[in-house]
């Protein structure tokens, strides 16, 4: 597989698992560059941002193998809050299909932890619905990560998968 895409609602687990997934394994990762955008910026932000976020978050996955979200989430948050997203993060998207990805969909069934950047504590199952059909209708692969012991669960998977290839 090209790439590890660890994805989901706010608060649902990706950062740790994204961390301990590339540790584990010893893989290069990136960070949710929408973070390191927001936190110069503030939390006001416009739709033009989330081009912006696009642009570093598909630069910084370059050279990487475990990745702290992808454009789907994107598109999704542009959708889901502005009502459309970019032609631009589409395309690139529609490009990304001829990788060969594994999506972990974090199931949000963890506690929300309050942060500044986070702005939906109570839609995260509607959310995780959203991108459950998002990854169905792109025909990607993916893994729901739920419930407790979700390194173990992960690791087993990843291990599986790779020994098929």
């Amino acid at each position: 597989m090209d790439k590890i895409v660890v994805t989901g609602p706010e608060s649902s687990g990706k950062t740790t698992l994204c961390n301990d997934i590339a540790s584990h394994f010893k893989l290069s990762q990136s960070k949710e560059y929408a973070r390191t955008y927001l936190k110069k910026k503030g939390n006001e932000y416009m739709q033009e941002d989330l081009l912006r976020i696009a642009k570093g978050q598909l630069n910084s996955e370059k050279d990487n193998i475990v990745l702290d979200t992808d454009l789907i989430t994107i598109k999704i948050w542009s959708e889901y809050k502005f009502g459309n997203c970019d032609t631009w993060i589409l395309d690139k998207i529609e490009e990304q299909q001829n990788e060969i990805r594994l999506y972990l969909l974090c199931k949000p069934d963890i506690p929300w932890e309050s942060d500044p950047l986070r702005e939906n504590p109570n839609d995260r199952m509607e959310l995780f619905e959203i991108y459950k059909m998002e990854l169905d209708n792109l025909e990607h692969n993916y893994y729901i990560v739920e419930g407790k012991d979700r390194l173990e669960k992960v690791i087993k998977k990843i291990d599986q998968l790779t020994s098929l290839n």
